[in-house]
């Protein structure tokens, strides 16, 4: 067999910059603010979070791979966690003793959520709660992605011809009731996403992540989109996937050197983005530092 690709070996240390769009949806709600798309209130930069982008991630992986073992996903819908804790007790034949639990005990279960779960050897979780299997430091880690440019979120009113109570369809003194029922709809125009992300081959060797766990989440970043369609996300798709490999297991090169390499800028002719052909993606690859080499995953 063949090595694997430079940028899915779990040796090497690997920084990572996402580039991901948005027209016409809300590609990451605010509780605290009526589900609007999030934004900084300074800028009015869109943002979206890391654990929006980690949810694709694991429900990708639960799509494509989960039938297989080792692909298990621990954080699943609607899941309880204590339960999936339980699975590693009853394998090992263990007894969960809470806080008292021996060390020895939870060591032996965090191997084996390890092993079980993707979404743990990938990305780490707490799992001291209840039935004890100690915690774990994934070697993937995401930073919240961020608008390139200011967005300006809507909201548009929507019908439905159709009412929920039988009440609601009968007026006052059983005459004429409501026919339909308004709505809002939170969106934006149009925005252009960076995020960023790094792989630890410290971590990655503690968790037991390979290269084909690597391969995955690579796989994951480029087509969770199409998996993830939803009226309210509107159309969003990658738009740039970006790797520097570092021949070092610390890293050849500062992480903000390698990214300030990567320019997104919007054309001098446009005023309102709506596209992202409305940008220029410029990437400077002449004399890349030492032991690093970028892999053009997507762009």
């Amino acid at each position: 067999m063949s090595d694997p690709p430079i940028y899915c070996d779990p040796t090497r240390r690997h920084d990572f910059t996402l580039l991901f769009d948005v027209q016409d949806g809300n590609p990451n709600g605010d509780p605290d603010a009526g589900n609007l798309p999030r934004l900084d209130p300074e800028t009015m930069q869109g943002l979206v979070t890391d654990v929006c982008l980690k949810r694709k991630v694991r429900d990708h992986v639960a799509l494509t791979a989960c039938s297989s073992p080792g692909f298990a996903i621990y954080v699943q819908h609607k899941g309880i966690l204590n339960n999936q804790h339980q699975l590693a007790y009853d394998d090992l034949g263990l007894t969960s003793k809470g806080a008292k639990q021996p060390r020895e005990d939870t060591d032996k279960a965090r191997a084996w959520m390890c092993k079980t779960f993707y979404d743990i050897r990938t990305f780490g979780a707490v799992m001291t709660t209840g039935v004890n299997c100690g915690q774990v430091r994934g070697p993937v880690q995401l930073t919240f992605a961020r608008s390139i440019d200011p967005v300006v979120p809507l909201e548009v009113s929507i019908t439905r011809v159709a009412v929920t109570r039988a009440e609601d369809a009968v007026g006052a003194e059983g005459g004429s009731g409501k026919g339909s029922e308004m709505g809002r709809k939170s969106l934006l125009p149009y925005g252009l996403y960076r995020g960023h992300g790094f792989v630890s081959p410290a971590a990655a060797r503690d968790t037991g992540l390979t290269s084909e766990d690597l391969a995955l989440f690579w796989r994951a970043l480029v087509g969770m989109w199409e998996t993830d369609r939803s009226a309210a996300r509107g159309f969003m798709a990658c738009r740039g996937l970006f790797v520097f490999s570092h021949d070092s297991t610390l890293g050849n090169a500062p992480a903000h050197e390698l990214f300030a390499r990567l320019s997104v800028r919007k054309k001098a002719v446009v005023v309102a983005p709506r596209s992202v052909d409305d940008y220029d993606v410029l990437v400077n690859e002449a004399s890349l530092p030492s032991g690093v080499t970028l892999s053009r995953l997507v762009g």
